[in-house]
């Protein structure tokens, strides 16, 4: 007689690209219930398992940050390539966030101005191949890779992330209401 087969867990994925890591803090203030949903779900690149690289495919990948260097580009993409589900998740991942500030300003000028050395007459400009080429902006997610829930919040609360994520573990498609739902 054969025994059951346990039903293969969900499996999931984060990454923070350019934030302040605050919406994995709000992931992580789920506090107990992380228990619960690790009971649920088998987690690959995350704050839980410090995995840098998505291992193999994964059901749902959170994103946090937004899109401001080519290394954010080529983690995203490759993120998408292996979720099934994508979820651009706190304000910098929607639309950019605070790290879009700086949209309105010249990169070259930027860094010509930041690295001017203290007597204001040279700059020095870091030119290290291990730093990633910034992008003339910061993007948000969806503007890079094709994006199935937003999740907005600076950051979203771990009610509301709880929410979100039992919502779509349960099969029901999520639905952030007031007082969840929030912009700030």
């Amino acid at each position: 007689m054969n025994a059951p087969m346990n039903p293969r867990k969900l499996r999931i994925t984060t990454t923070s690209l350019s934030g302040c890591f605050g919406c994995h803090m709000s992931f992580l203030d789920i506090d107990e219930r992380l228990l619960e949903l690790a009971a649920l779900v088998e987690f690959d690149r995350s704050p839980i398992t410090d995995i840098k690289h998505c291992s193999q495919h994964c059901d749902l990948a959170l994103v946090e940050g937004g899109v401001c260097n080519a290394e954010n580009v080529h983690v995203l993409r490759e993120l998408r390539a292996n979720a099934k589900i994508l979820v651009a998740f706190g304000a910098c991942a929607v639309n950019g966030g605070l790290p879009a500030q700086r949209n309105h300003l010249d990169v070259g000028q930027c860094l010509s101005q930041v690295y001017r050395t203290p007597d204001g007459s040279a700059t020095a400009i870091p030119d290290d191949p291990e730093l990633p080429l910034l992008l003339d902006k910061v993007y948000p997610v969806n503007e890079v890779v094709r994006v199935d829930y937003f999740l907005p919040g600076c950051p979203p609360s771990a009610d509301t992330i709880w929410k979100f994520l039992t919502d779509l573990l349960t099969g029901r498609t999520p639905r952030i209401e007031h007082p969840l739902l929030k912009f700030d």
